[in-house]
């Protein structure tokens, strides 16, 4: 759910960026199915969703949001993490954010045949609706919550979850700076 988080930690190459966005639609081993660069950036992403799992400024994030949203508190924190990232891109990456994400659409659409199933269904809405950009604005957020939640098969209350980035917006703004900070040196490890 974290696309440009993702994005933003991949190594800067297609295929680094490529394998970063299709770490949520692979599931499995890797050998012989993908490229050496495909595979880095899966295991990137897996890398990354590990730390995230265990982060203390992640955990914080969750634990800030209200119990009634239960274990999909992780999700809201994935996409308002996005949110913090598109909103301050500008000071993270030297590229515009409006740039980057024509270069990442590109590449869904150049290398679209080799994308798994899940990720070809989502590339064309990605680009059509332009997300990575679209994050920054507060009101998306709550648009995009509404639709993970119609797509999950068990009701659930995340269409209802603009209200907790509203509540905690600047704690939740720390929590992800602290976050983005270990992560990137993570990163560099890898």
């Amino acid at each position: 759910m974290n696309y440009l988080i993702h994005l933003y930690l991949s190594e800067p190459t297609d295929e680094s960026l490529l394998g970063n966005l299709m770490g949520d639609f692979v599931k499995g081993r890797l050998e012989g199915r993908y490229s050496p660069g495909l595979r880095r950036g899966i295991k990137l992403h897996r890398r990354i969703d590990s730390f995230s799992a265990t982060c203390p400024a992640v955990r914080r994030s969750r634990q800030r949001l209200q119990p009634g949203f239960g274990h999909y508190r992780g999700i809201m924190v994935d996409v308002f993490y996005d949110h913090f990232m598109a909103r301050n891109w500008a000071s993270h990456h030297p590229t515009p954010l409006p740039e980057f994400a024509q270069r990442v659409y590109q590449l869904l659409e150049e290398q679209h045949a080799q994308l798994p199933a899940g990720l070809q269904q989502v590339a064309p809405r990605m680009i059509h609706r332009n997300w990575l950009v679209s994050y920054a604005e507060v009101e998306v957020i709550g648009r995009v919550l509404e639709r993970i939640s119609e797509r999950l098969s068990r009701p659930n209350p995340m269409g209802e979850g603009l209200v907790e980035l509203k509540s905690h917006y600047a704690q939740l703004h720390a929590d992800f700076e602290e976050f983005l900070a270990e992560a990137e040196t993570m990163v560099d490890s890898f």
